[in-house]
């Protein structure tokens, strides 16, 4: 079904994942690892997402924001329950948006009790966390991906890695600035190592922006066409 959203543009409907904010892998009862993501990417995704009509659900790690009302939220605390959680849902939606920022490493053993104070060196050892998207990436069918990708040095290069790797459509490459700021500056980048946009501004209008994008070349030009 097409309909004409309120900016002009020719949509589809979609059901449509995002997943959003940190995840938490536990040390002992009270201490985890995680990261500064405060979800407010992913509920300004949510929210265009909501104005155009889609039907929306959002996975989300721990984070002190609420999401749309019209959106399907579904908490959770650890990569493995952020996973979960999307893979019982990916099948009946037609696109993800990897916005969470999953937490990578998860300590082998978890303590049962709360790890004491001894004076000596506490040493960890961690092993990686499943990759949301990169799984889901291999398990879809003629859904449509995009992803995010935060880094700090060879910017491009590493997000089209993460892009081939994770079976992507669209990644979108932001900096740690963006963490947990109500702003951010990002460039989306397609498969073929292009620039489809450069981004600054608040997370509302990159989200709209983003949209834009995803609705040009996969929901519109692309596989939902």
């Amino acid at each position: 079904m097409r309909s004409e959203d309120d900016r002009g543009l020719s949509s589809v409907m979609s059901r449509i994942l995002i997943t959003s904010g940190p995840t938490r892998q536990f040390l002992d009862p009270v201490r985890f690892l995680t990261n500064a993501s405060s979800g407010q990417m992913g509920r300004a995704l949510a929210e265009e997402a909501l104005q155009r009509d889609h039907e929306v659900t959002v996975v989300t790690g721990p984070v002190e924001i609420a999401y749309p009302e019209r959106a399907e939220t579904i908490h959770v605390v650890t990569t493995d329950e952020m996973l979960a959680a999307c893979r019982e849902r990916f099948s009946d939606c037609d696109g993800l948006i990897g916005a969470a920022a999953p937490c990578d490493y998860r300590p082998v053993k978890v303590a049962t009790g709360k790890i004491a104070k001894t004076g000596e060196p506490l040493r960890l050892h961690l092993v990686e966390t499943a990759d949301v998207v990169a799984t889901l990436g291999a398990e879809r069918n003629d859904q449509w991906l995009v992803g995010f990708a935060l880094e700090t040095e060879d910017h491009r290069f590493r997000a089209l890695t993460k892009l081939e790797n994770k079976s992507c459509d669209l990644i979108v490459l932001n900096e740690p600035s963006a963490m947990n700021s109500s702003d951010n500056s990002v460039e989306i980048i397609d498969r073929q190592g292009q620039v489809a946009a450069q981004l600054t501004g608040s997370k509302e209008m990159v989200a709209r922006e983003i949209f834009r994008v995803i609705h040009e070349r996969l929901i519109i030009d692309g596989k939902q066409k």
